[in-house]
């Protein structure tokens, strides 16, 4: 199996993992969804995870998916453009999906 190969299994799991636990707590109100979302952030300041945006899969992403959706799991397409996952840092750009790379920016 090749880096590229096992990096994107690494940050799908990742994914995975993070949808199902915002998918069990949808208010911010809900502690764990506030402490996962505090952990988020601190690993983000802290240089351990990067927005990887274009590689999350229809309902999967972490946040921000374009106009009329609020947040988590509202992507309404593979691989949508606007719509991020968190992954490892420095994996974003290596991973390959059927519509090219994931991106640190959105795509249109």
């Amino acid at each position: 199996m090749s880096k590229h190969t096992m990096s994107v299994l690494i940050a799908g799991a990742f994914a995975a993992a993070l949808s199902s636990l915002t998918a069990t707590s949808a208010t911010a109100a809900d502690p764990k969804m506030e402490q996962m979302m505090k952990k988020a952030a601190e690993d983000i300041a802290a240089g351990k995870m990067e927005k990887c945006y274009g590689v999350a899969l229809k309902g999967q992403n972490d946040c921000q998916a374009g106009a009329g959706t609020s947040c988590a799991g509202m992507s309404t397409a593979d691989y949508q453009g606007n719509a991020f996952k968190l992954v490892a840092k420095g994996s974003c750009t290596t991973m390959q999906t059927p519509k090219g790379p994931g991106s640190l920016t959105p795509k249109s």
